[in-house]
């Protein structure tokens, strides 16, 4: 069988399954409603547009405004061709904004996680994983043990006893980095960062968390999972995106002490060998950044309707996971169950994600629904209303 021809029967066995995925085409800005192609209008539970920043008018102007100033794009790599003052601006505020002496900036947050490991450890050292951590984080970990043949372990979900009996077998590590997501994007449960930052000190490792999904969604102003735990400086590597809560465009940083963003600068592959965040993006991210420190109550408006949500899925007869995040998900099994429960709630206006493997084990699909601010409530029970009439149709309520 050729090539194309393989692919074509595995693509036409995922259709057989009910697994093969279909995308959704927008004509206009993500919203808490947004107008879909031979849709039309229709309610978004599936963005991780979480404070309703993506079209933001500040936030679309600050973009304008840096197209006309910086041009369309750096044209190389940094160092090579120059840094816009832009990109100094904002890591100067991500950094202040989540605690940190300094941050370096990348075209997504799956390259500052790539530019992690694989710069920082060696043979000598040993990165220790969250069972449920990112794809990004694990291939961080995997491109680390195939470049510089570091040692890795994994320790069971949340398992702080694992993670302890793990860090007590490296305690001939040079380096011990505990790497784990603050919030868990499938689960959408949050990391025992006060507990993994204890056995950090207890045993002399350094801790590096992913605030992907906690980066303008946790804590009192959003500053992510440290703020939400009152530990604001006290981790020592946070990387984050900048395509979610700030702004949703695209990019991502690492932040953490001064030396180590000049390590990175100096070692990390992604940095060296890929042209810079667009300024236009660069421009709108800082403006996210400025917007939500003068509108802090968008992070309340944003768990007032994660908690109005979940607990009217809950009365409805749904088991949605526990959590006090606005990621709600609700277990269904099977990924084809998923997949077509989605697609009756889309047939009644509502745009949410059904997911299966391999994004989430075998026998774990999901519907996974994600709140924004900018939702209002009629925009909510107008989901709910969906929810039961397919829950129904479905027999799962």
């Amino acid at each position: 069988m050729s090539f194309a021809g393989r692919l074509e029967a595995e693509l036409e066995q995922f259709r057989k399954d009910g697994v093969y995925k279909r995308l959704n085409y927008l004509e206009a800005p993500q919203a808490a409603r947004t107008k879909m192609q031979g849709r039309g209008e229709v309610v978004i539970l599936s963005s991780n547009n979480y404070l309703g920043l993506c079209n933001e008018p500040a936030v679309v102007a600050a973009g304008k405004h840096a197209l006309d100033q910086f041009g369309a794009g750096t044209g190389s790599v940094r160092f090579i061709c120059g840094t816009f003052t832009i990109h100094r601006e904002l890591e100067q505020a991500l950094a202040r904004f989540v605690g940190c002496e300094s941050s370096l900036t990348y075209v997504s947050c799956w390259n500052a996680n790539e530019g992690l490991c694989p710069t920082l450890l060696g043979e000598q050292d040993i990165v220790i994983s969250d069972q449920l951590n990112h794809a990004s984080i694990i291939d961080s970990i995997r491109l680390a043990k195939t470049i510089t043949k570091c040692q890795t372990a994994v320790y069971r979900h949340s398992d702080m006893a694992d993670l302890r009996d793990k860090l007590r077998a490296a305690k001939d590590a040079r380096l011990k980095l505990i790497f784990t997501d603050g919030v868990f994007s499938m689960e959408g449960d949050i990391a025992r960062l006060p507990d993994i930052v204890a056995l950090a000190h207890e045993h002399d490792a350094i801790v590096a968390v992913d605030d992907s999904h906690a980066t303008g969604v946790l804590g009192r102003s959003g500053r992510g999972s440290a703020e939400h735990y009152g530990m604001l400086g006290q981790v020592d590597i946070i990387t984050s995106t900048l395509g979610k809560a700030l702004g949703g465009a695209a990019g991502g940083f690492t932040a953490g002490p001064a030396v180590l963003v000049d390590y990175l600068t100096q070692r990390s592959r992604p940095q060296l060998f890929s042209n810079a965040l667009p300024p236009t993006v660069a421009a709108s991210a800082l403006a996210a950044v400025g917007y939500l420190e003068r509108h802090p109550a968008l992070v309340t408006r944003l768990h007032e309707h994660a908690r109005y949500f979940r607990e009217r899925l809950i009365a409805l007869g749904f088991n949605p996971l526990p959590g006090e995040t606005p990621i709600v998900p609700v277990i269904l099994g099977e990924t084809a169950q998923a997949i077509r429960m989605s697609e009756l709630l889309l047939d009644e206006g509502v745009f949410v994600t059904g997911f299966g493997y391999p994004v989430v084990p075998q026998g774990h699909a999901r519907i996974r629904c994600q709140l924004s601010a900018s939702h209002t409530r009629d925009d909510l029970d107008f989901a709910l209303s969906a929810f039961k009439m397919v829950g129904t149709k479905l027999g799962l309520i």
